[in-house]
């Protein structure tokens, strides 16, 4: 990220908002070398900004956590933005989320706080052209690989565009969730856990801690108890939607910025495919694990 100058198609951070970064379709098969995945936490909304304006799915786009973000376009440009809703303005006037804005020279695009959900997703035709990092241009906030979190000031450089804007209509994205629901396969150190602990995990109401982040989706609700005797665990390799349980009995749901291995048990993993939910639910929102009917009896 050329936090100076930049040549070419680019766009200038006027307002970072609480905290934005750069994330494409994260890296992969790199978790031998102790690198997380990173990348959009909310992939379907991710990929729906790129198709908007005309990019690849996987394209390097701009995340938002509940603040917004606001840029001067430095050449003509087209923007979306999905994900949370969000207001959005250029040049002071409201222009429509979910659709491709087209920017003149010049021109300020505005998004402002999440009026629902958390992360927002601000494509440009072209896609962010930072430098990639181990073959992503993703920022990763655990290791501090790839560009750091957006700054007032920095010059977003883009790429010239792969094809034109399109309209979709009706989005194909869900609301946030009113009701978190994380179906879970148990494993693979339940039994680490006191009997009926995944009952009690399935049974039991949590919600999102304020304290959740790409890292984790932390959790508040009844403690889950280790079994007696067990002493501890090896670190051994973490995954995507593990849900690791530390000393203070509280499950975190690992997202995008997880490390890569551990040493507290994992009671069970979340299917990616349910993640993209659980990186749109603000903190307050309850949360429940749907355990299949057959682990829920051990």
């Amino acid at each position: 990220m050329n936090r100076t100058a930049a040549g070419g198609r680019a766009a200038r951070v006027l307002r970072s908002g609480p905290l934005t970064t750069v994330q494409d379709g994260g890296r992969t098969g790199v978790a031998a070398l102790g690198v997380p995945r990173a990348g959009a936490l909310d992939r379907p909304a991710h990929a729906l900004a790129n198709r908007l304006v005309g990019n690849a799915p996987d394209a390097a786009a701009l995340e938002t956590t509940l603040g917004g973000v606001a840029l001067r376009a430095l050449a003509p440009l087209v923007a979306a933005v999905t994900g949370a809703p969000s207001p959005v303005r250029v040049d002071g006037r409201p222009a429509a989320w979910g659709a491709p804005v087209r920017l003149a020279a010049g021109s300020v695009l505005e998004v402002g706080a999440a009026t629902d959900g958390v992360r927002a997703y601000v494509a440009l035709d072209g896609g962010v052209a930072v430098r990639p990092v181990l073959g992503s241009r993703s920022a990763d906030l655990l290791s501090g690989l790839g560009p750091p979190p957006l700054a007032q000031g920095d010059v977003l450089p883009l790429g010239e565009p792969a094809g034109p804007p399109v309209r979709i209509e009706p989005l194909p994205l869900p609301a946030p969730p009113r009701e978190l629901v994380l179906r879970l396969d148990p494993g693979p150190r339940d039994d680490w856990f006191s009997p009926g602990s995944l009952r009690l995990l399935a049974a039991s109401g949590y919600t999102v801690a304020a304290a959740s982040n790409r890292i984790g989706l932390r959790l508040q609700g009844p403690p889950l108890r280790r079994a007696p005797g067990r002493g501890e665990l090896p670190s051994e390799g973490m995954v995507l939607g593990a849900v690791q349980v530390p000393p203070d009995g509280l499950p975190v749901v690992f997202l995008a910025d997880h490390p890569t291995t551990g040493g507290y048990p994992v009671i069970g993993v979340v299917p990616a495919a349910d993640l993209a939910a659980a990186a749109q639910a603000a903190p307050g929102i309850s949360v429940r694990f749907a355990v299949t009917e057959q682990q829920r009896r051990r």
